[in-house]
């Protein structure tokens, strides 16, 4: 299936897979050029922000665990728990829009008072 036919479903899980494996630049494929990321730390735009956003953080995980993509052609909701330096099963969950086969938003959601009780710093 090419990513113009794939579901949105698809796609974010390509997307997650990859970060969550580590290979940015295999998510950051899957990112449209003007991207937004809303997460609790910030908005992130385009795909130099997503790279600032998920680099560092994937970069330092220990696992991941993806629960469950549930979604259409063009939402999906995304639900996993990663292994974290600060924490285990450290949960979140993301929304995806994608429009013309690639992630156009994320709205990423996760608990920062974890890190920020171990000490990190929630901005990355």
């Amino acid at each position: 299936m090419t990513s113009t036919t794939a579901s949105a479903q698809e796609i974010a899980r390509a997307y997650t897979e990859a970060w969550m494996n580590g290979d940015v630049d295999k998510a950051l494929a899957y990112v449209a050029n003007d991207a937004v990321c809303k997460a609790p730390n910030g908005t992130f735009e385009g795909k130099d922000g997503f790279q600032r956003f998920i680099g560092p953080f994937a970069g330092s995980l220990n696992g991941a665990t993806l629960i469950d993509v549930l979604g259409d052609a063009t939402h999906a909701a995304v639900v996993y728990t990663l292994d974290a330096p600060f924490k285990s099963d450290f949960p979140g969950m993301d929304y995806v829009t994608v429009k013309d086969g690639r992630v156009t938003e994320v709205l990423s959601h996760f608990d920062l008072s974890p890190l920020i009780q171990a000490g990190g710093n929630p901005q990355h």
